[in-house]
């Protein structure tokens, strides 16, 4: 199979989907497991949004960017929103909002163009 055929496949959008569903879990756990290495709060929260963006414009390629920066950066508040909740004991942070929306802007911006259709 073709790197073009997965472009927008279901394969590709269900890996979108079980990223994302995977990046809220983590994000809402009250005791998330260690990440190798150890990086930093804002470090995790731009790798698995720039993960999203990367994943979510091979996956859905007549979305438009616009729309694919506002529905990601929605998802990242919605993480901050939740994470306020005190049961979780999570720190919610716009900081980390912003962490979310920037590194969605840079990996739209840079790969967007060779994943959308023509």
């Amino acid at each position: 199979m073709k790197l073009a055929d997965w472009h927008g496949s279901r394969v590709v959008q269900l890996a979108f989907w079980a990223a994302a569903v995977f990046a809220f879990v983590m994000a809402v756990l009250p005791h998330p497991p260690a990440v190798p290495g150890e990086p930093n709060d804002k470090i995790q929260h731009i790798t698995a949004f720039a993960t999203l963006a990367l994943l979510g414009s091979f996956a859905f390629p007549r979305v438009t960017l616009v729309r694919m920066l506002v529905s990601l950066s929605l998802f990242g508040a919605l993480i901050e929103v939740v994470q306020a909740i005190p049961a979780l004991h999570r720190d919610s942070d716009i900081l980390d909002w912003l962490a979310d929306t920037a590194a969605v802007i840079v990996v739209l911006l840079a790969v967007r163009p060779f994943f959308t259709r023509r």
